[in-house]
């Protein structure tokens, strides 16, 4: 096989709405709530909703290039996305969008939600594709992908999840329009308590809600293509020294840490999900070649890849 050249370098692999179900729903699953053991012909394309029943216990790390909403009301689960952690608990929410690396764990044995994935281009009929980040803040980069609500505004939310099941489950005439139409209300309305909380960040926040959040959101963004401190440090106007020593007050941890940790979270979803060769897997992750690419991974997680690839 002839050797790529960087011009035809591969991107990444991340998963499409139609091939992700195996990966996130118990194979002998039951439950008949939205898309799950829907019928055929009642399903639409470029929208999916599940109930957490049936969920396996562990989803990712994975990336996908759909946007994701989780919607948590009882019970407790871990969600990581890129270098933010998230514990959910009854009127939480997080979002994730297309390119992400993202995963769930830790789901307690009396949890229940919902999570709703979509497409881009499925609500293009009320938003153009190129909108939603700045329409609703918490699916980009510097918005922030986790929220949580009051009593009546995560009742709210339930809600337009019944509906927009009970459009499935009926499949009466103008039902594609409806769940269009009820998805996007279930967003303004999380906006609406989103800007209440005013949860975006500015740059005159202090270390702990502006510096330290924005340098992870930046590494979730550019990391394979800076991987220096130096690089952050620039983007965000301050000195790599000032930048190292805020991320480790925080954190605990350095800033090259950050760096690495979010290369080994794409290793890692690469490994498990996909058969790419480990050869493959460091020209992609811009490794100069694969020994080096294979002595990172070691000291990071104390295998090789292949070890890893073999216990995931």
């Amino acid at each position: 096989m002839a050797r790529k050249t960087k011009l035809n370098k591969p991107e990444i692999p991340q998963y499409v709405l139609n091939d992700f179900r195996h990966l996130h729903r118990e194979e002998a699953d039951t439950s008949s709530f939205g898309y799950n053991n829907l019928e055929r012909e009642k399903k639409i394309a470029g929208m999916e909703i599940y109930s957490s029943e049936g969920l396996r216990s562990a989803v990712g790390p994975l990336k996908s290039d759909f946007y994701r909403i989780s919607i948590t009301l009882r019970g407790s689960v871990d969600v990581q996305l890129g270098l933010e952690q998230f514990k959910h608990r009854p009127g939480t929410l997080s979002f994730t969008f297309p390119g992400q690396v993202f995963s769930k764990s830790n789901i307690s044995a009396d949890t229940f939600g919902y999570y709703i994935l979509f497409n881009a281009d499925f609500l293009q009929e009320i938003i153009p594709v190129d909108k939603i980040p700045e329409e609703f803040p918490f699916f980009d980069y510097a918005g922030v992908p986790f929220i949580q609500l009051q009593e009546a505004e995560i009742t709210a939310v339930a809600d337009f999840c019944g509906k927009i099941n009970e459009e499935l489950q009926h499949h009466r005439p103008g039902c594609e329009k409806a769940i269009r139409m009820y998805l996007y209300l279930l967003l303004l309305e999380v906006k609406r308590s989103y800007v209440a909380q005013q949860l975006h960040l500015t740059a005159t926040d202090t270390r702990s809600t502006y510096l330290v959040p924005r340098f992870k959101k930046l590494v979730s963004q550019h990391f394979l293509s800076k991987k220096r401190v130096a690089d952050y440090a620039a983007l965000l106007g301050v000195t790599p020294n000032h930048l190292n020593r805020m991320v480790k007050e925080v954190t605990g941890h350095t800033a090259s840490d950050a760096i690495a940790e979010m290369l080994v979270q794409e290793a890692k979803a690469v490994l498990r999900y996909t058969d790419t060769s480990v050869a493959e897997i460091s020209y992609q992750l811009n490794f100069s070649d694969p020994a080096g690419f294979n002595r990172f991974f070691r000291e990071q997680t104390g295998q090789t890849p292949l070890a890893f690839r073999k216990n995931a």
